[in-house]
């Protein structure tokens, strides 16, 4: 297991910054010091979603790097189509740019599907797998349909009556009323994302390849979270993950819905440090 540091000045030691990988800029945040671990965010939001783990996980002696994905956050634009493959070859090189070769690395709903693209292109330098809110199935033709519309909907009018809309999917509507400052951070990612950079990765997205083969392939310690209340990839999904990564552990978090690493913090990140702590091989 990795050795844990709890004597870590926070402050001292989270880095803010951005650096030109595969000809975009990439905004990053880079947490702590000791193991490293790679959290990719969702869509459509950008990489402070992870900030609560990241200060959490930084306290207990891991190096958290939390990326915007290009079209996200602070990360450059580019409109057309992002494919998958696009996101996982810019973590990559990020990584390779910080000097960072082997890690632990997690996703939440499309970070999770970058998380098993990235598992396609360089597998010999994972080490561990948190896949939280998230689906290996290909797109159907429905699905395929309907990702290429709102690629076009979010290109007329911009993200904000979308955002509205999805939030009580994002959360669920009890949190919203409970937790109002959680539910105002969600709206504003959403509101912030580029109507650009989103539509190129739901046009990158439906032609996503079926990763269904590729998990009894697994041959790292793995994680797989879910909401109880999730109506995008509900626990049946999570479940169907577990079932078939060999030795991989199933954590259902009570109360929360897409997005329980904010929606219940305190148990998202009590579990995975509880996976990290036992699970996660050495470096």
């Amino acid at each position: 297991m990795f050795s844990l540091h709890r004597d870590i000045a926070l402050d001292s030691v989270r880095r803010v910054s951005t650096l030109a990988v595969n000809d975009i800029t990439v905004g990053y945040d880079d947490t702590g010091s000791g193991a490293p671990l790679v959290l990719v965010h969702g869509h459509p939001f950008d990489r402070s979603m992870w900030r609560p783990q990241a200060e959490r996980f930084a306290r207990e002696g891991w190096r958290v790097i939390t990326p915007d994905l290009r079209g996200y956050g602070e990360s450059t634009v580019v409109p057309g189509s992002t494919r998958l493959e696009t996101f996982a070859r810019d973590i990559g090189a990020l990584l390779d740019a910080l000097g960072v070769e082997r890690f632990v690395l997690g996703g939440l709903s499309m970070g999770g599907q970058i998380v098993l693209e990235c598992l396609r292109h360089f597998p010999h330098r994972v080490l561990g797998l948190i896949l939280a809110d998230t689906t290996p199935h290909a797109e159907t033709p429905r699905s395929k349909a309907a990702r290429r519309e709102l690629a076009e909907r979010l290109l007329g009018e911009g993200l904000a009556q979308y955002a509205h809309e999805v939030l009580p999917k994002m959360l669920a509507p009890h949190n919203i009323r409970a937790l109002p400052a959680t539910a105002k951070h969600v709206l504003r990612m959403m509101k912030g994302t580029s109507a650009e950079g989103a539509a190129a990765a739901l046009r990158g997205r439906a032609e996503r390849p079926d990763y269904v083969p590729v998990l009894t392939d697994i041959a790292v310690p793995t994680l797989v979270v879910v909401g109880d209340e999730d109506e995008y990839t509900p626990v049946e999904v999570a479940k169907f993950l577990y079932e078939r990564i060999p030795g991989a552990e199933l954590t259902v978090i009570e109360g929360a819905a897409h997005l329980p690493n904010l929606e219940r913090e305190v148990a998202f990140n009590d579990a995975v440090l509880d996976f990290l702590t036992r699970s996660a091989p050495l470096q």
